[in-house]
């Protein structure tokens, strides 16, 4: 099962949970030429929603969100995952992390075709590096 696990980072809005909210935010980065390698949102409660931002330009971001008065947060670290689409995929990078006692934040991973798949993942950013070495993120 082949794999590549890149190093990544990503900084996060808090938004009202709308209808259309999200396309607002991302017509804005098209619109600045910012590329988003993952892009997630979820409910947080209390009428907001939390969108993450996981991007090579987080300089652009932080212009973007400045342009529109988006209050982002501090620049934080996770991993991108790409391989082969198969059974136990994800398994296979997340034991890794399990057996050196890392415990997963959240993760997202999803088919992307032609027997692909990614995954996007956070650990604590206290174990962010020891994290990088065991799975060989580059």
């Amino acid at each position: 099962m082949a794999y590549q696990v890149r190093k990544v980072k990503y900084c996060y809005v808090k938004v009202p949970s709308r209808a259309g909210t999200a396309t607002r935010i991302l017509d804005e980065l098209k619109s600045a030429g910012v590329n988003l390698l993952a892009f997630t949102g979820f409910p947080i409660g209390g009428g907001k929603a939390q969108v993450d931002m996981v991007t090579d330009d987080i300089r652009g971001a932080q212009r973007v969100a400045k342009k529109n008065g988006w209050r982002l947060s501090k620049v934080k670290k996770g991993f991108l995952v790409q391989g082969t689409d198969e059974i136990g995929a994800a398994d296979k990078v997340l034991s890794r992390l399990s057996k050196e006692g890392i415990n997963v934040t959240a993760a997202d991973a999803v088919t992307a075709g032609k027997g692909r798949y990614g995954m996007i993942l956070w650990v604590n950013q206290a174990k962010y590096n020891k994290a990088a070495r065991v799975l060989n993120a580059k």
